[in-house]
């Protein structure tokens, strides 16, 4: 929050009472008595002298500073003009950032897992849905074979189709057989035991 200006205006309580008798003395300039000893400075830092700071091995400011260290420029040495005994081989390239790129899926192989798992859930009607685990797993079966010719990505969208597929088919086929086996027996019942009056 700031206050008005009070009406007499404002004024600096350390000063002595009065108005000043004549402005302030110019800092810059120098006062009467004994000479300020001038502060030593550098005529340009950015000139060609060495600065006593840098670190040794880099050349003096205003030189090239993509020359090359203890070399004359122009004199620079070749790869090969002064090999050093018992040196080490210069250092491999370093492989790529991150990991490579994923290779490209097998499409037969997803469909093939898809068709497995629906023929799964198909033996939930009566186990006859099952059959179609057959396609999921020949889908299985001809993607594994596209997979290891193309050296694409899936081995396991396959594997899980075959799995899949023929677990459901062998399902099927029990179930199956488990219905003719139902319907061969209701069918061999003698008829008078179903027309029973007696409660």
């Amino acid at each position: 929050m700031t206050y008005p200006p009070p009406s007499g205006g404002w004024h600096d309580p350390s000063a002595a009472a009065g108005p000043q008798s004549s402005p302030p003395a110019d800092p810059t300039l120098p006062m009467a008595g004994a000479p300020i000893p001038s502060q030593a400075t550098a005529a340009d830092p950015y000139a060609g002298a060495a600065s006593p700071y840098s670190a040794p091995g880099y050349p003096p400011a205003g030189g090239d500073p993509y020359a090359a260290a203890g070399y004359a420029p122009g004199a620079y040495p070749q790869p090969d003009s002064n090999p050093q005994p018992g040196g080490y081989p210069p250092p491999a390239g370093y492989p790529g950032y991150g990991y490579p790129p994923a290779p490209k899926q097998n499409g037969l192989a997803i469909a093939a897992m898809v068709v497995s798992i629906i023929g799964a859930l198909g033996l939930c009607g009566y186990g006859l849905g099952g059959y179609i685990g057959v396609v999921g797993a020949i889908l299985g079966h001809v993607s594994r074979k596209q997979i290891r010719e193309r050296g694409e990505g899936g081995e396991g969208f396959a594997t899980a189709g075959i799995i899949v597929g023929w677990i459901a088919t062998a399902l099927a086929v029990l179930a199956t057989i488990a219905i003719v086996i139902f319907i061969v027996w209701v069918a061999n019942q003698d008829p008078s035991s179903f027309d029973s009056t007696t409660y």
